[in-house]
């Protein structure tokens, strides 16, 4: 069967700027990086600060392009996509941010950031889209009375909770979530995995969990990948006992 997402030999590199951008050799963040992910399965990417994981993220939803390899969604390369297959795409990957008051434009009410993906992917009424507003509010566990008001009077899980309902208004396939519970406190973060965990099974999502945190990968992922330096040097099952040896090693880094 075809994964939903996989990745080949993916490869980032950066052109060093300013006065290195001549004599400076490119800086590797990913190198021939390989996985998949299958239909509702979670597969979560671990390492240390500036290993590459949050770049791989950000390849797999197009904000940043592979210098080399491809990023297949469904079979599909997303560089041989025509135009539509790309616009589809984009409404089929969504991401949640590690900052969620950063992710969030402090001008717009609620209700105004959660109905932006549904007004940019059309097809629906503005009443409709006002009904599918306060569904994906009651789902990720917002009162119906809050979505008139800024994120700057929310708590940090609340602001995460509308970057998740945001995140679903595309009904997309897959959510690549980038340390989605870090900025959050520890009391908190069980919250946000439940629901995410709830979600997943009512929406058969998948997620690309990328974060430093084991434990909150030993939570909610089915699979897990090391990152070490741009690269995959080991990869497990959550579940077979493997991931005790692994927080050993790496102290939770």
């Amino acid at each position: 069967m075809t994964p939903l997402l996989s990745l080949v030999d993916v490869t980032k590199h950066y052109r060093p700027g300013g006065l290195l951008a001549r004599s400076g050799a490119p800086v590797q963040a990913v190198s021939g990086v390989s996985l998949e992910i299958a239909a509702g399965s979670t597969l979560g990417i671990v390492g240390e600060s500036g290993c590459g994981k949050s770049t791989l993220g950000r390849m797999v939803v197009g904000l940043e392009k592979p210098t080399a390899g491809e990023v297949r969604l469904r079979g599909t390369a997303l560089g041989s996509m025509s135009r539509p297959q790309r616009r589809a795409a984009r409404y089929d990957v969504q991401m949640m941010f590690q900052d969620p008051y950063a992710a969030l434009n402090p001008r717009m009410t609620l209700a105004r950031i959660i109905e932006e993906p549904l007004r940019a992917k059309g097809g629906l009424t503005s009443q409709q889209r006002r009904s599918q507003v306060r569904q994906l509010a009651e789902e990720t566990g917002l009162a119906v009375r809050q979505l008139d008001r800024y994120p700057r009077e929310l708590s940090g899980g609340q602001r995460q909770r509308v970057g998740l309902a945001r995140a679903l208004a595309t009904s997309p396939a897959l959510i690549v979530a980038d340390e989605p519970v870090s900025a959050l406190d520890v009391s908190v973060r069980s919250q946000i995995l439940n629901l995410m965990t709830a979600l997943q099974a009512e929406h058969q999502l998948s997620y690309l969990m990328v974060s430093h945190d084991l434990t909150v990968i030993h939570y909610l992922a089915d699979y897990i990948a090391l990152m070490y330096m741009g690269k995959i040097v080991e990869e497990a099952v959550v579940q077979d006992g493997y991931m005790n040896a692994l927080t050993d090693g790496f102290g939770g880094a």
